[in-house]
Protein backbone atom coordinates (compact mmCIF):
# COMPACT_ATOMS: atom_id res chain seq x y z
CA UNK A 1 0.00 0.00 0.00
CA UNK A 2 1.49 3.35 -1.02
CA UNK A 3 1.72 5.86 1.82
CA UNK A 4 2.51 9.55 2.04
CA UNK A 5 5.01 10.76 4.60
CA UNK A 6 3.54 12.86 7.40
CA UNK A 7 6.07 15.57 6.56
CA UNK A 8 4.84 15.51 2.95
CA UNK A 9 1.15 15.80 3.84
CA UNK A 10 0.93 19.43 2.71
CA UNK A 11 3.04 18.80 -0.37
CA UNK A 12 0.22 16.72 -1.84
CA UNK A 13 -2.21 19.61 -1.51
CA UNK A 14 0.40 22.05 -2.78
CA UNK A 15 1.07 19.90 -5.82
CA UNK A 16 -2.64 19.76 -6.54
CA UNK A 17 -2.95 23.53 -6.40
CA UNK A 18 0.13 24.00 -8.57
CA UNK A 19 -1.10 21.48 -11.12
CA UNK A 20 -4.43 23.28 -11.28
CA UNK A 21 -2.68 26.61 -11.88
CA UNK A 22 -0.49 25.16 -14.61
CA UNK A 23 -3.38 23.51 -16.43
CA UNK A 24 -5.29 26.79 -16.32
CA UNK A 25 -2.45 28.58 -18.12
CA UNK A 26 -2.99 26.75 -21.40
CA UNK A 27 -0.42 25.06 -23.67
CA UNK A 28 1.78 26.53 -26.38
CA UNK A 29 1.42 25.16 -29.90
CA UNK A 30 4.63 24.06 -31.58
CA UNK A 31 6.12 21.17 -33.56
CA UNK A 32 8.18 20.17 -30.54
CA UNK A 33 5.21 20.13 -28.18
CA UNK A 34 3.14 18.18 -30.70
CA UNK A 35 5.87 15.59 -31.03
CA UNK A 36 6.17 15.35 -27.27
CA UNK A 37 2.41 14.94 -26.93
CA UNK A 38 2.39 12.16 -29.51
CA UNK A 39 5.20 10.36 -27.74
CA UNK A 40 3.45 10.75 -24.39
CA UNK A 41 0.19 9.44 -25.85
CA UNK A 42 1.99 6.41 -27.28
CA UNK A 43 3.67 5.74 -23.95
CA UNK A 44 0.35 6.09 -22.09
CA UNK A 45 -1.36 3.67 -24.47
CA UNK A 46 1.41 1.10 -23.94
CA UNK A 47 1.22 1.51 -20.18
CA UNK A 48 -2.56 1.20 -20.16
CA UNK A 49 -2.34 -2.01 -22.13
CA UNK A 50 0.26 -3.33 -19.71
CA UNK A 51 -2.12 -2.79 -16.78
CA UNK A 52 -4.86 -4.71 -18.53
CA UNK A 53 -7.00 -1.70 -19.46
CA UNK A 54 -8.09 -0.60 -22.93
CA UNK A 55 -5.20 1.31 -24.45
CA UNK A 56 -7.53 2.92 -26.99
CA UNK A 57 -10.08 4.16 -24.47
CA UNK A 58 -10.55 7.91 -24.13
CA UNK A 59 -10.70 7.48 -20.35
CA UNK A 60 -9.35 4.76 -18.05
CA UNK A 61 -10.19 6.37 -14.71
CA UNK A 62 -12.97 8.97 -14.55
CA UNK A 63 -13.94 11.51 -11.93
CA UNK A 64 -17.44 12.98 -11.70
CA UNK A 65 -17.56 16.40 -10.04
CA UNK A 66 -20.23 17.46 -7.58
CA UNK A 67 -22.01 20.80 -7.98
CA UNK A 68 -18.75 22.76 -7.73
CA UNK A 69 -15.90 23.39 -10.14
CA UNK A 70 -12.84 21.22 -10.55
CA UNK A 71 -10.65 23.96 -9.01
CA UNK A 72 -12.79 24.44 -5.88
CA UNK A 73 -9.82 24.02 -3.47
CA UNK A 74 -11.89 21.32 -1.82
CA UNK A 75 -13.26 17.84 -2.57
CA UNK A 76 -13.40 18.15 -6.36
CA UNK A 77 -9.88 19.50 -6.77
CA UNK A 78 -8.08 17.21 -4.37
CA UNK A 79 -10.00 14.03 -5.21
CA UNK A 80 -9.37 14.58 -8.92
CA UNK A 81 -5.72 15.32 -8.14
CA UNK A 82 -5.54 11.84 -6.65
CA UNK A 83 -7.02 10.39 -9.84
CA UNK A 84 -4.55 12.31 -12.00
CA UNK A 85 -1.55 11.39 -9.84
CA UNK A 86 -2.48 7.72 -9.92
CA UNK A 87 -2.97 7.74 -13.68
CA UNK A 88 0.25 9.61 -14.34
CA UNK A 89 2.18 7.16 -12.16
CA UNK A 90 0.71 4.16 -13.99
CA UNK A 91 0.48 5.41 -17.57
CA UNK A 92 -3.32 5.68 -17.60
CA UNK A 93 -5.76 8.28 -18.90
CA UNK A 94 -7.71 10.45 -16.45
CA UNK A 95 -10.63 12.71 -17.30
CA UNK A 96 -13.26 14.52 -15.29
CA UNK A 97 -16.94 14.93 -16.10
CA UNK A 98 -19.08 17.76 -14.77
CA UNK A 99 -22.88 17.33 -14.45
CA UNK A 100 -24.90 20.08 -16.10
CA UNK A 101 -26.96 20.64 -12.95
CA UNK A 102 -27.40 19.46 -9.38
CA UNK A 103 -29.61 16.44 -10.02
CA UNK A 104 -29.37 12.65 -9.96
CA UNK A 105 -30.25 12.53 -13.66
CA UNK A 106 -27.39 14.88 -14.52
CA UNK A 107 -24.96 12.82 -12.46
CA UNK A 108 -26.13 9.61 -14.13
CA UNK A 109 -25.70 11.25 -17.53
CA UNK A 110 -22.03 11.89 -16.82
CA UNK A 111 -21.55 8.38 -15.44
CA UNK A 112 -23.01 7.13 -18.77
CA UNK A 113 -20.56 9.35 -20.66
CA UNK A 114 -17.60 8.06 -18.65
CA UNK A 115 -18.58 4.44 -19.24
CA UNK A 116 -19.04 5.13 -22.96
CA UNK A 117 -15.54 6.63 -23.00
CA UNK A 118 -14.15 3.37 -21.65
CA UNK A 119 -13.69 4.16 -17.96
CA UNK A 120 -12.90 1.03 -15.95
CA UNK A 121 -13.22 2.91 -12.65
CA UNK A 122 -15.38 5.94 -11.88
CA UNK A 123 -14.54 8.07 -8.84
CA UNK A 124 -16.91 10.50 -7.12
CA UNK A 125 -16.97 12.39 -3.84
CA UNK A 126 -19.83 13.29 -1.53
CA UNK A 127 -23.13 11.92 -0.25
CA UNK A 128 -25.08 13.62 -3.07
CA UNK A 129 -23.93 10.77 -5.34
CA UNK A 130 -25.67 8.07 -3.31
CA UNK A 131 -28.89 7.87 -5.36
CA UNK A 132 -27.14 7.99 -8.73
CA UNK A 133 -24.60 5.42 -7.56
CA UNK A 134 -27.38 3.10 -6.42
CA UNK A 135 -28.67 3.06 -10.00
CA UNK A 136 -25.28 2.98 -11.73
CA UNK A 137 -23.90 0.03 -9.76
CA UNK A 138 -26.63 -2.20 -11.18
CA UNK A 139 -26.63 -0.66 -14.64
CA UNK A 140 -22.87 -1.14 -15.04
CA UNK A 141 -21.87 -4.27 -13.07
CA UNK A 142 -18.48 -4.49 -14.82
CA UNK A 143 -17.50 -0.93 -13.90
CA UNK A 144 -15.89 -0.23 -10.54
CA UNK A 145 -17.14 2.78 -8.54
CA UNK A 146 -15.09 4.52 -5.86
CA UNK A 147 -17.19 6.85 -3.71
CA UNK A 148 -15.17 9.10 -1.41
CA UNK A 149 -16.86 10.36 1.77
CA UNK A 150 -19.93 8.24 1.06
CA UNK A 151 -20.98 5.71 3.69
CA UNK A 152 -23.62 3.05 4.20
CA UNK A 153 -25.75 5.69 5.83
CA UNK A 154 -25.95 7.23 2.36
CA UNK A 155 -25.99 4.03 0.26
CA UNK A 156 -27.27 1.18 2.41
CA UNK A 157 -26.56 -1.69 -0.01
CA UNK A 158 -23.43 -1.07 -2.07
CA UNK A 159 -22.72 -3.65 -4.78
CA UNK A 160 -19.50 -5.62 -5.01
CA UNK A 161 -18.37 -3.18 -7.71
CA UNK A 162 -18.61 -0.28 -5.25
CA UNK A 163 -16.06 0.88 -2.69
CA UNK A 164 -17.35 3.33 -0.10
CA UNK A 165 -14.59 5.28 1.64
CA UNK A 166 -15.09 7.43 4.71
CA UNK A 167 -12.60 8.83 7.20
CA UNK A 168 -11.69 8.71 10.84
CA UNK A 169 -12.53 12.38 11.36
CA UNK A 170 -12.19 11.89 15.10
CA UNK A 171 -8.44 11.39 14.61
CA UNK A 172 -8.06 14.59 12.59
CA UNK A 173 -10.14 16.46 15.16
CA UNK A 174 -8.01 15.02 17.98
CA UNK A 175 -4.82 16.23 16.30
CA UNK A 176 -6.30 19.72 15.96
CA UNK A 177 -7.55 19.90 19.55
CA UNK A 178 -4.32 18.57 21.03
CA UNK A 179 -2.14 20.87 18.94
CA UNK A 180 -3.92 24.15 19.69
CA UNK A 181 -4.03 23.53 23.45
CA UNK A 182 -0.37 22.49 23.45
CA UNK A 183 0.30 25.69 21.51
CA UNK A 184 -1.14 27.74 24.35
CA UNK A 185 -4.76 28.38 23.40
CA UNK A 186 -7.13 28.07 26.36
CA UNK A 187 -10.45 29.52 25.17
CA UNK A 188 -11.65 27.27 22.36
CA UNK A 189 -14.74 26.94 20.23
CA UNK A 190 -16.23 24.28 17.99
CA UNK A 191 -18.62 25.45 15.28
CA UNK A 192 -20.30 22.55 13.52
CA UNK A 193 -22.68 22.61 10.60
CA UNK A 194 -25.41 20.00 10.76
CA UNK A 195 -24.85 17.33 13.41
CA UNK A 196 -24.22 14.57 10.87
CA UNK A 197 -21.82 11.74 11.84
CA UNK A 198 -18.70 13.18 10.17
CA UNK A 199 -19.15 16.58 11.82
CA UNK A 200 -19.85 14.99 15.20
CA UNK A 201 -16.70 12.85 14.93
CA UNK A 202 -14.61 15.93 14.08
CA UNK A 203 -16.08 17.81 17.02
CA UNK A 204 -15.80 15.05 19.59
CA UNK A 205 -12.27 14.30 18.43
CA UNK A 206 -11.43 17.98 18.93
CA UNK A 207 -12.81 17.81 22.47
CA UNK A 208 -10.80 14.66 23.25
CA UNK A 209 -7.54 16.05 21.89
CA UNK A 210 -7.95 19.32 23.77
CA UNK A 211 -8.76 17.46 26.97
CA UNK A 212 -5.73 15.18 26.64
CA UNK A 213 -3.35 18.09 26.07
CA UNK A 214 -4.80 20.08 28.96
CA UNK A 215 -4.39 17.09 31.25
CA UNK A 216 -0.75 16.63 30.21
CA UNK A 217 -0.06 20.33 30.78
CA UNK A 218 -1.94 20.43 34.05
CA UNK A 219 -4.05 23.25 32.62
CA UNK A 220 -7.37 23.33 34.46
CA UNK A 221 -8.48 26.61 32.88
CA UNK A 222 -9.11 25.39 29.31
CA UNK A 223 -12.71 25.86 28.18
CA UNK A 224 -14.64 25.24 24.97
CA UNK A 225 -17.90 26.55 23.54
CA UNK A 226 -19.58 23.92 21.32
CA UNK A 227 -22.44 24.53 18.86
CA UNK A 228 -24.02 22.91 15.81
CA UNK A 229 -25.44 25.68 13.63
CA UNK A 230 -27.82 23.34 11.76
CA UNK A 231 -26.56 24.57 8.39
CA UNK A 232 -23.66 24.12 5.99
CA UNK A 233 -24.20 27.60 4.54
CA UNK A 234 -22.65 30.85 5.76
CA UNK A 235 -25.27 33.08 7.39
CA UNK A 236 -25.47 36.36 9.31
CA UNK A 237 -26.72 34.36 12.31
CA UNK A 238 -23.56 32.24 12.38
CA UNK A 239 -21.37 35.33 11.92
CA UNK A 240 -23.17 37.05 14.81
CA UNK A 241 -22.75 33.98 17.03
CA UNK A 242 -19.04 33.81 16.30
CA UNK A 243 -18.69 37.56 16.90
CA UNK A 244 -20.16 37.01 20.35
CA UNK A 245 -17.80 34.11 21.05
CA UNK A 246 -14.69 35.99 20.02
CA UNK A 247 -15.71 39.18 21.83
CA UNK A 248 -16.35 37.09 24.95
CA UNK A 249 -12.77 35.82 24.91
CA UNK A 250 -12.78 32.78 22.61
CA UNK A 251 -9.34 32.65 21.02
CA UNK A 252 -9.71 29.98 18.35
CA UNK A 253 -12.66 28.19 16.71
CA UNK A 254 -12.68 24.91 14.78
CA UNK A 255 -15.16 25.67 11.98
CA UNK A 256 -16.49 22.43 10.56
CA UNK A 257 -19.11 22.27 7.81
CA UNK A 258 -19.22 23.58 4.25
CA UNK A 259 -19.18 27.35 3.78
CA UNK A 260 -19.87 28.19 7.44
CA UNK A 261 -16.10 28.68 7.62
CA UNK A 262 -16.67 31.97 5.78
CA UNK A 263 -18.86 33.23 8.62
CA UNK A 264 -16.20 32.21 11.11
CA UNK A 265 -13.38 33.81 9.14
CA UNK A 266 -15.31 37.10 8.93
CA UNK A 267 -15.86 37.08 12.69
CA UNK A 268 -12.24 36.13 13.36
CA UNK A 269 -11.01 38.99 11.17
CA UNK A 270 -13.29 41.48 12.94
CA UNK A 271 -12.21 40.34 16.40
CA UNK A 272 -8.55 39.41 15.91
CA UNK A 273 -9.41 35.76 16.48
CA UNK A 274 -8.03 32.50 15.11
CA UNK A 275 -9.58 29.52 13.33
CA UNK A 276 -8.96 25.86 12.55
CA UNK A 277 -9.94 24.75 9.04
CA UNK A 278 -11.47 21.45 8.00
CA UNK A 279 -11.24 18.68 5.36
CA UNK A 280 -8.47 20.32 3.31
CA UNK A 281 -5.70 22.83 4.03
CA UNK A 282 -7.74 26.03 4.40
CA UNK A 283 -4.80 28.35 5.04
CA UNK A 284 -5.71 30.01 1.73
CA UNK A 285 -8.80 31.53 3.39
CA UNK A 286 -6.96 33.97 5.66
CA UNK A 287 -3.98 34.34 7.94
CA UNK A 288 -6.26 33.68 10.91
CA UNK A 289 -6.26 29.95 10.04
CA UNK A 290 -3.74 28.36 12.40
CA UNK A 291 -4.06 24.80 11.04
CA UNK A 292 -6.59 22.49 9.41
CA UNK A 293 -7.97 19.06 10.33
CA UNK A 294 -7.48 17.36 6.98
CA UNK A 295 -8.62 14.34 5.04
CA UNK A 296 -5.93 13.24 2.58
CA UNK A 297 -8.35 12.99 -0.32
CA UNK A 298 -5.71 12.44 -2.99
CA UNK A 299 -3.93 9.73 -1.03
CA UNK A 300 -7.20 7.95 -0.23
CA UNK A 301 -7.87 7.69 -3.96
CA UNK A 302 -4.38 6.30 -4.52
CA UNK A 303 -4.78 3.73 -1.74
CA UNK A 304 -8.02 2.30 -3.12
CA UNK A 305 -7.14 2.49 -6.83
CA UNK A 306 -3.87 0.69 -6.08
CA UNK A 307 -5.89 -2.08 -4.47
CA UNK A 308 -8.19 -2.24 -7.48
CA UNK A 309 -5.34 -2.39 -10.01
CA UNK A 310 -3.55 -5.11 -8.02
CA UNK A 311 -6.73 -7.18 -8.10
CA UNK A 312 -7.17 -7.11 -11.91
CA UNK A 313 -9.41 -4.01 -11.75
CA UNK A 314 -11.82 -5.40 -9.21
CA UNK A 315 -11.94 -4.19 -5.61
CA UNK A 316 -10.55 -6.68 -3.12
CA UNK A 317 -12.56 -7.87 -0.14
CA UNK A 318 -11.18 -4.93 1.85
CA UNK A 319 -13.25 -2.51 -0.21
CA UNK A 320 -15.77 -4.39 -2.37
CA UNK A 321 -19.32 -3.70 -1.30
CA UNK A 322 -18.40 -2.24 2.10
CA UNK A 323 -17.66 1.05 3.79
CA UNK A 324 -14.00 1.37 4.74
CA UNK A 325 -12.79 4.05 7.15
CA UNK A 326 -9.33 5.42 6.43
CA UNK A 327 -7.26 7.22 9.03
CA UNK A 328 -3.76 7.75 10.35
CA UNK A 329 -2.70 4.15 9.65
CA UNK A 330 -3.21 4.84 5.92
CA UNK A 331 -1.87 8.43 6.06
CA UNK A 332 -5.35 9.64 5.19
CA UNK A 333 -5.92 12.19 7.98
CA UNK A 334 -3.60 14.78 9.46
CA UNK A 335 -2.56 18.41 9.89
CA UNK A 336 -0.68 20.40 7.20
CA UNK A 337 2.26 21.24 9.43
CA UNK A 338 4.19 23.19 6.79
CA UNK A 339 1.26 25.59 6.37
CA UNK A 340 0.32 25.78 10.05
CA UNK A 341 1.06 28.82 12.19
CA UNK A 342 1.87 27.41 15.59
CA UNK A 343 3.81 29.31 18.21
CA UNK A 344 5.29 26.43 20.18
CA UNK A 345 3.76 23.15 18.91
CA UNK A 346 6.51 21.42 16.93
CA UNK A 347 6.86 18.97 14.08
CA UNK A 348 8.45 16.45 16.46
CA UNK A 349 5.49 16.70 18.83
CA UNK A 350 3.14 16.20 15.90
CA UNK A 351 5.08 13.20 14.61
CA UNK A 352 5.03 11.55 18.04
CA UNK A 353 1.29 12.10 18.40
CA UNK A 354 0.57 10.96 14.86
CA UNK A 355 2.61 7.80 15.36
CA UNK A 356 0.48 6.86 18.37
CA UNK A 357 -2.64 7.13 16.21
CA UNK A 358 -0.97 5.30 13.35
CA UNK A 359 0.13 2.29 15.40
CA UNK A 360 -3.07 2.13 17.41
CA UNK A 361 -1.54 2.84 20.81
CA UNK A 362 -3.80 5.90 21.03
CA UNK A 363 -7.49 5.22 20.41
CA UNK A 364 -9.97 8.04 19.90
CA UNK A 365 -13.65 7.53 20.67
CA UNK A 366 -15.55 7.62 17.36
CA UNK A 367 -19.06 8.31 18.68
CA UNK A 368 -21.12 9.91 15.91
CA UNK A 369 -24.58 10.36 17.41
CA UNK A 370 -25.84 13.94 17.38
CA UNK A 371 -26.14 13.78 21.18
CA UNK A 372 -22.56 12.57 21.76
CA UNK A 373 -20.73 14.44 24.54
CA UNK A 374 -17.34 13.03 25.49
CA UNK A 375 -16.80 12.93 29.26
CA UNK A 376 -13.80 15.21 29.74
CA UNK A 377 -11.45 15.00 32.69
CA UNK A 378 -9.84 18.42 32.56
CA UNK A 379 -11.49 20.93 30.24
CA UNK A 380 -14.99 22.37 30.59
CA UNK A 381 -17.23 22.20 27.51
CA UNK A 382 -20.28 24.45 27.12
CA UNK A 383 -22.67 22.67 24.75
CA UNK A 384 -25.00 25.32 23.32
CA UNK A 385 -28.37 24.69 21.69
Amino acid sequence: MTKISRRSFLAVAGAAAAAGMLSACGAASSTASSAASSAAASSTASSAAATGLDANAKTNIAFITDVGNIDDQSFNQYTYQGVKDFCEANGLKANYYKPSEDSDDARLEQIDNAVNDGAAVIVMAGYIFAAALGTAQDKYPDTQFLAIDVGTGDLATPGKNVALVTFKEEQAGYLAGYSVVTDGYKKLGFLGGMSVPAVVRYGQGFVQGADAAAKELGASDVTMKYWYSGSFVATDEIKSKMDSWYSDGTEIVFACGGSICNSCVAAAQANNGKMVGVDVDQSYLDGCVVTSAMKALANSVNVVLSDCMANSWKFSGTYAGVETKLGAAEDCVGLPMEASHFNTFTQDQYDTLFKSLEDGSLAVDDASEATAQFATTTIKVDYQG
